[in-house]
């Protein structure tokens, strides 16, 4: 069994890779997708598709347009999402993605620090399961191949 799995979360440092090389490390079957993780792509694909826009107001619609389509697709592909929760960033697009996972009914592993219990309270409780680190992450999904 494959599994595709969606990585939501801050696009600033490398946890996707550690995901990934995690489930390599126990040969687990998963395809991983997520967002745009290069942050300058994200932010001008509106105007390298549509053309220039006006000002950044337009700039930013034009791209979260695609971005939001690009995102649409794929958490619709996805059989599971990982939404993981930083200390070090906004976690805007996090919240987003792991909202509409769950209006899709897509299964949800929540990462969060302990730090992050009271704000993530009611994400938290709507999640299939809340864990602390992407180690325990992947053993949610490893058990999936028992």
């Amino acid at each position: 069994m494959e599994l595709t799995v969606y990585l939501a979360g801050q696009i600033h440092d490398d946890w996707r890779e550690k995901v990934k090389e995690l489930a390599k490390q126990r040969e687990l079957s998963i395809h991983f997708t997520g967002p745009q993780t290069n942050h300058e792509r994200s932010d001008n694909i509106g105007e390298e598709i549509l053309g220039k826009q006006p000002d950044q107001l337009f700039r930013d619609d034009a791209a979260s347009s695609i971005n939001n389509f690009r995102t649409q697709v794929l958490l619709n592909k996805a059989d599971a999402v990982i939404a993981l929760f930083g200390e070090n960033y906004k976690q805007w697009n996090t919240a987003m993605d792991a909202s509409a996972a769950l209006q899709l009914r897509k299964p949800l592993i929540l990462v969060r620090p302990e730090s992050l219990i009271h704000p993530l309270k009611e994400l938290s409780n709507q999640a299939n399961v809340t864990v602390e680190t992407i180690e325990q992450a992947i053993e949610v999904l490893s058990y999936l191949y028992e």
